[in-house]
């Protein structure tokens, strides 16, 4: 609604995990190229972490758009289902129907797949997200997944992306065997004030600040204000900020104060109740 009145293309900060956006600060550098570094060579089993809305489903994305041609992709977003729905959801994110309920059946379709792609020179990776929402015995079967490989390589990279929940669960004596194959960990904290400045100037100049006759600016007052209030999470960044300038918008300003994200803040709260 209001990203004519500012002249932008776009809305800057829409929650959906949009790589266009993804701000590389030091640290979502370092845990997208960990996650990279992982696939390409063929680690296995590489752990994302970090609490809610610091980007991990962002950078999952970012990975997939990264990786060449000859990769093929699973990405998992919801994978709080039995393991053989999961199965079968894995497989079909591969591109394949897999008949019935047969766990055997999917893991033969999984397991020729992936040897076609071996033999065609290709790579595959899966990647689960929210994999804190997964039980103990759904990933003990994605650590069987690892066994699938021929003579000289594993034949697909797994990448498990969850909250800090994820790595209290793979602490558990149960899950041992699948926490000792993990090679590649990075945990993702929340951004500085700094990190959070430069994360408002790169969304809107994604959305086509820059381009604007009288370009919308979050003034120093404001971005203290959205970091007090948000901790530097991204999520909650983007919360506030499409908020703050719906305020503008209907205070006819293109100058986002303290003020405004205020009101802003209270706004967000009221809806929370």
């Amino acid at each position: 609604m209001y990203h004519e009145y500012f002249g932008l293309r776009e809305e800057p900060f829409n929650i959906t995990p949009d790589p266009r956006f993804l701000y590389l600060t030091e640290q979502h550098h370092e845990a997208l190229n960990h996650v990279l570094y992982g696939v390409r060579l063929r680690k296995g089993f590489i752990l994302l972490t970090g609490e809610v809305g610091t980007g991990k489903t962002t950078i999952c994305r970012a990975v997939l758009r990264q990786l060449p041609s000859g990769f093929h992709s699973s990405l998992i977003l919801n994978p709080a289902l039995s393991e053989t729905e999961l199965l079968r959801a894995i497989v079909a994110e591969f591109g394949f129907t897999s008949p019935g309920e047969d766990r055997l059946e999917h893991l033969n379709i999984l397991n020729r797949h992936l040897l076609r792609v071996n033999c065609d020179g290709g790579e595959a990776v899966l990647i689960i997200d929210e994999a804190q929402d997964m039980s103990a015995e759904a990933l003990e079967m994605v650590r069987l997944l690892s066994n699938l490989e021929t003579e000289r390589q594993k034949l697909l990279q797994i990448v498990l992306v969850g909250q800090p929940e994820l790595r209290d669960m793979l602490a558990r004596p149960q899950l041992r065997q699948l926490s000792q194959r993990i090679t590649i960990r990075y945990h993702l904290k929340n951004m500085s004030r700094h990190e959070t400045a430069g994360y408002l100037s790169h969304r809107l100049s994604v959305a086509g600040a820059n381009n604007a006759r009288t370009p919308v600016q979050f003034e120093p007052g404001a971005i203290r204000e959205i970091f007090r209030h948000s901790h530097g999470t991204p999520r909650l960044i983007n919360a506030l900020g499409d908020k703050a300038l719906l305020a503008g918008y209907v205070s006819r300003t293109t100058r986002i104060n303290r003020k405004l994200v205020r009101r802003a803040a209270r706004e967000l709260k009221e809806s929370c109740v």
